[in-house]
């Protein structure tokens, strides 16, 4: 791909972003090639993904997505919404534990243990925030069991502690300000004494706009955890996400499976059990997931890490490049 193409593709994206998002059932966006009965080509689009695909006389015109914008083509995909993949089927026990297998906070169902880290020469278990620290939830020292709580794991299957984890933006965090504290009192006196059911709460408005989804848990102890992925073995390095690279993955759900990346620089909606987190910057793959399945590391055919699974629909998988993760909590992929 002419490097002078992509940048211009990027800056139309940026371009054209806030006002796709707007337009009704639009779950994410992003660049990739565009598809003809069924098949890539080698055009360059704004690939835009749809909850729905619907007939134009069913769409206010607002909501119609041209088929070119700023120049550049467009593709309308249906993909179903988007949720973070929390799961279904039941995993056995592993000691050690590896990637690839079910794990999770005690307080969650279960998800994928991804890869194993490390810092300073200390494992850790890397893993989503949903898995570990059931989406802000836990706290840090909280236990996480393996295999989760949905196959069977309890107290007695505690294999480590949430020790770190990225927060997920979700638009708002409680209030910081003593001043909104007390207006938001004030009134809630106010309707209590009138009669009122209705409560007021302050929070603090925020970006809401993610960039990862992403834990850590420190083993127990460091002989309880191996880093080769079940049914794929030890990761040969680190690798960055490329449009068309072909990928794989160990899940908890559905198991070992393939794939290949159709968009880059995606922005998208994703549901977090009714409420809704948006991520800038992550990568889309054809469907290679199943709900339990988030937290699994992704791979490239030579078994090396490129991103962290976090969410998909029936139709697509969605991960962050995991160099961006690793930076983020400092640690490195045991390998």
């Amino acid at each position: 791909m002419n490097n002078h193409i992509m940048a211009q593709a990027r800056e139309i994206y940026r371009q054209v972003l806030p006002d796709l998002f707007k337009r009704q059932n639009v779950v994410a966006c992003g660049l990739g090639y565009k598809n003809f009965e069924g098949q890539p080509t080698s055009e360059l689009s704004l690939i835009v993904s749809v909850t729905q695909k619907l007939p134009l006389e069913q769409l206010m015109p607002q909501d119609v997505i041209p088929k070119s914008l700023e120049g550049m083509l467009t593709d309308v995909v249906e993909t179903g919404r988007i949720r973070a993949q929390i799961p279904e089927n039941p995993k056995g026990r592993f000691r050690p534990a590896q990637p690839g297998i079910s794990v999770g906070h005690r307080d969650i169902t279960a998800g994928t243990f991804g890869l194993l880290a490390q810092r300073d020469g200390a494992p850790l278990i890397l893993s989503n925030n949903h898995v570990l620290a059931d989406s802000n939830a836990g706290r840090i020292g909280d236990p996480i069991y393996q295999p989760g709580p949905a196959d069977g794991g309890t107290a007695i299957d505690r294999i480590a502690t949430l020790s770190e984890f990225a927060p997920l933006d979700f638009g708002d965090n409680p209030s910081q300000c003593r001043i909104a504290d007390s207006v938001a009192a004030l009134l809630n006196f106010v309707a209590r004494v009138t009669g009122s059911s209705h409560r007021l709460q302050s929070v603090q408005q925020t970006s809401g706009v993610n960039t990862m989804d992403a834990a850590l848990a420190q083993p127990d102890t460091p002989d309880l955890v191996i880093p080769a992925i079940l049914g794929l073995g030890l990761p040969t390095g680190v690798n960055a996400p490329a449009l068309g690279m072909q990928v794989q993955k160990m899940g908890r759900t559905t198991g070992l499976t393939t794939g290949y990346i159709t968009q880059i620089d995606v922005t998208v909606s994703v549901d977090y059990a009714g409420r809704t987190a948006m991520f800038a910057d992550q990568i889309i793959t054809n469907s290679m997931s199943s709900p339990g399945d988030s937290g699994s590391g992704i791979l490239d055919m030579d078994r090396r890490a490129v991103g962290l699974l976090f969410a998909g629909s029936t139709s697509v998988t969605i991960f962050t490049p995991i160099q961006r993760i690793l930076d983020r909590f400092g640690v490195q992929l045991v390998q």
